[in-house]
């Protein structure tokens, strides 16, 4: 047996898996990427946009996105203060989407220093005062921004790109909207993933996919509405460190950016497992259920019919959204999608999504949340010590996924 470390939460726990264990993982990106290229190639962005800047606008992620702001933050408003600008003259807003608000202490460590120096806007997507509407997608999207947005002279949007269990791809156009839209237009756009007909998901709708995806085409045509931008797209390596640093300012960019990412971080072969341990990668990614299930997403398509998944998930902050366990107490998957065609709610797609793997296969969660919530969403939750009894007693083909946030297939 082979000691493996798993994170959880901020912490590591250790499991024993036999020899014949095959450890999936994925290709880390090499390090592209330096301080100094970082401001070269900022310098050189802003020179050719010619044009006189008085202020900017700086779109960037919240807590569960991190891009190793307090290192790059400061090197951003040092460029735009020579090209210039003045403090007073550059605003921050975190784009939370429909996600809860940070603490003052929460974005302090996510954002650094220039969190105390620089106006930050914590965006509140329920507050359709800030927001303008700037039209409706083919597909009956309500497109709305944070009004604040087309106005300014300069507007920049930096965050990292990442697979996405529905929308293909998140970061990029993703920041914009849904990160600084209406909350029923963000609905608008999430129902998509809900073959309402069928009663069942799209299809199109899965990781690294964005053409045949409906709701992600629907998040292009939203892209044609939005200002023009400068966009910073990072990718991440395991570790949570930015790698490689793309400049661009459109779509084909960040499509491009996104090939790169799909050729680290996809599996290519079909092979499944009767037994997959897998971690959803520690803090932040298992910071919530909402989060984590992007993991237990990716790390399900690797587990046989009528296998099990042993998922490490500590979901310190509980489920993610409070009316998140109303959907689940429907307890049907039929009375789910009667549910959502009165009305589509926030993370129903997850709920349903979550409920078509526990139908599939067995998932024992390894987690801080109640066993009584895992129970409900149709897992079990499990200990340390039963998942290796688990693993020892497997008689068939075993895998383990040391972090199941960046792998997919």
């Amino acid at each position: 047996m082979n000691p493996r470390n798993l994170k959880y939460g901020h912490s590591t726990i250790s499991l024993n898996m036999p020899e014949k264990a095959v450890p999936l993982s994925h290709t880390e990106p090499p390090l592209s990427v330096s301080s100094s290229g970082f401001t070269r190639d900022l310098r050189s962005c802003l020179y050719m946009m010619k044009s006189k800047i008085r202020d900017a606008g700086i779109v960037v992620s919240d807590k569960t996105r991190l891009c190793q702001y307090p290192l790059y933050l400061p090197l951003l408003t040092e460029v735009l203060m020579e090209n210039g600008l003045k403090r007073d003259n550059i605003t921050f807003y975190i784009a939370y989407g429909t996600h809860p608000p940070q603490t003052e202490e929460e974005s302090l460590a996510s954002y650094g220093e220039t969190y105390l120096n620089f106006r930050f806007v914590h965006h509140d997507c329920r507050n359709e005062a800030t927001l303008v509407r700037l039209g409706t997608t083919s597909r009956g999207t309500e497109i709305t921004l944070r009004k604040e947005i087309p106005e300014h002279d300069l507007l920049i949007t930096f965050g990292s790109v990442l697979h996405h269990y529905f929308a293909g791809f998140g970061g990029g156009r993703k920041l914009l909207f849904p990160g600084l839209a209406g909350f029923r237009s963000i609905l608008q756009n999430h129902s998509l993933y809900l073959d309402f007909k069928n009663r069942t998901l799209r299809e199109g709708c899965r990781s690294g996919q964005l053409d045949g995806n409906p709701l992600a085409m629907d998040l292009e045509e939203i892209n044609n509405y939005m200002p023009d931008r400068l966009e910073i797209m990072a990718i991440l390596d395991s570790k949570r460190e930015v790698c490689e640093m793309h400049f661009g300012s459109g779509y084909e960019d960040f499509r491009e950016v996104c090939d790169r990412y799909d050729s680290y971080f996809r599996v290519g072969d079909d092979r499944r497992y009767d037994l997959v341990v897998a971690s959803a990668g520690g803090y932040p990614k298992d910071i919530n259920f909402i989060q984590s299930h992007k993991s237990i997403h990716n790390a399900a398509s690797f587990v046989k019919d009528g296998g099990t998944l042993v998922i490490l998930a500590e979901c310190a902050d509980g489920l993610g959204n409070r009316a998140f366990a109303d959907i689940f107490r429907e307890g049907d998957h039929h009375r789910i999608f009667e549910r959502m065609e009165k009305q589509y709610e926030n993370n129903a797609g997850t709920a349903l999504a979550m409920l078509e793997k526990t139908r599939r296969i067995g998932i024992r969660f390894m987690t801080s949340l109640e066993a009584e919530t895992c129970r409900m969403m149709g897992a079990l939750k499990i200990t340390p010590e039963a998942a290796q009894k688990l693993i020892d007693g497997e008689k068939g083909e075993v895998a383990w996924i040391e972090n199941a946030s960046m792998l997919y297939r």
